[in-house]
């Protein structure tokens, strides 16, 4: 057995802890660059902590999935403030952009240099400038991940900029931050959230060590994520999605994602739709294709054991088979008013296009099974 893990230099969790951000980043630099990714209401109490503790701010808004021109702008606005510390205050596309922006702040040269994909995907070679990470959602699990998704809209494509160089020096997950989350993004990101326990489990890379996140994570959403849903202010419920959040993004940064994900990449490059609801939508379809590929073509193998452990968490039921497992997911979606991929604009059309993009993304590299393109087909088709 050989694995390695990498993550965060600190983590701090619980209700409250967001009051430690400015004490901390005192001891980080003097003049930091805020990327601010929910209303600036919510951002004012953290930005009046900075003040007092005597550190410049200059903020910059994050109001859609960052993409390399965002990444450009706020890389210019912190090198003209002459910012030494990156904090970011969001959801994923917030702690994303600030990610890469510290990355570029101490790496010099131009952000195409290091792109994956579009780019000349250089390795970065110095550590980031200071970087703070403070979700404000409970889904991405970006402030424990090694990489920034980026989305380039004249290439129709996500891409990343990804090193262990860019783990955050501090993350503070505080769950009263997601109180004021309304239902539909709660379920979106939520439902990210599973996939990003349940593909690293299940995943060619999976290890020991992501395996205790991953199941401790799923007993967190299969207990929570409806609560959170329906009532909001469960703070109980709020802080086990907070958990599930952090434990996923640890997973999936050490043994990385699935089909699900391969095809997120994609969708979320060619047309306007949050990565939480594609992750969503697709997930019982993405477990169903996974597993009828297992049964057909290695039904005595890891795979099955696993999709059935996945299926005993969340049902609760300890003889549950791997389809109930599917079924679960399904009728959690319904409930939480998962809209299908259609709804985005995505129709048969583009399933070519999609499917062949997805049979080449990094993520679907980690998928248990290696599917065939008509298999991918499938799989699209179904969450249209």
């Amino acid at each position: 057995m050989h694995f390695e893990f990498a993550t965060a230099t600190r983590i701090l969790f619980g209700p409250g802890v967001v009051r430690e951000v400015a004490p901390a980043a005192k001891e980080m630099g003097g003049r930091a660059l805020l990327a601010i990714g929910c209303p600036a209401a919510s951002a004012a109490l953290l930005l009046e902590a900075m003040k007092r503790e005597g550190i410049g701010c200059i903020s910059l808004a994050i109001q859609a999935e960052p993409s390399v021109a965002l990444v450009r702008q706020g890389v210019e606005l912190a090198r003209r403030e002459q910012c030494d510390l990156v904090i970011a205050f969001g959801g994923g596309s917030a702690i994303d952009a600030g990610k890469a922006i510290a990355a570029l702040l101490s790496n010099g040269g131009e952000l195409g240099d290091y792109l994956e994909v579009i780019g000349k995907g250089q390795p970065l070679r110095h550590p980031s400038v200071p970087f703070i990470a403070v979700p404000t959602t409970a889904g991405t699990g970006s402030e424990v991940t090694r990489n920034a998704v980026l989305a380039s809209p004249e290439h129709q494509v996500k891409v990343s900029l990804r090193s262990p160089l860019m783990l955050p020096r501090l993350a503070v997950v505080d769950p009263e931050l997601t109180l004021e989350l309304p239902p539909a993004v709660t379920a979106s990101t939520g439902l990210d959230a599973l996939t990003q326990l349940i593909e690293p489990y299940v995943s060619i890379r999976a290890n020991p060590l992501t395996d205790g996140f991953c199941l401790e994570g799923m007993r967190r959403v299969s207990r929570s994520l409806r609560p959170a849903y329906h009532s909001g202010s469960d703070i109980t419920a709020r802080e086990d999605m907070s958990l599930a959040s952090l434990l996923g993004g640890l997973a999936l940064a050490n043994a990385g994602l699935g089909v699900v994900h391969g095809f997120a990449a994609p969708l979320g490059g060619m047309f306007d739709a949050p990565h939480g609801a594609i992750c969503a939508a697709l997930l019982p379809h993405g477990m169903a294709v996974n597993i009828r590929a297992s049964r057909a073509r290695a039904p005595e193998g890891e795979t099955l054991r696993r999709y059935e452990t996945v299926a005993r968490l969340l049902t609760g039921e300890p003889d549950a088979t791997a389809e109930e497992g599917i079924e679960w997911v399904r009728r959690l979606c319904q409930e939480l008013q998962i809209p299908p991929l259609s709804s985005y604009g995505i129709q048969e059309r583009d399933v070519p296009t999609l499917v062949e993009k997805a049979s080449r993304a990094s993520s679907t590299k980690g998928n248990p099974i290696t599917l065939t393109m008509d298999e991918l087909r499938q799989l699209l088709t179904s969450a249209l």
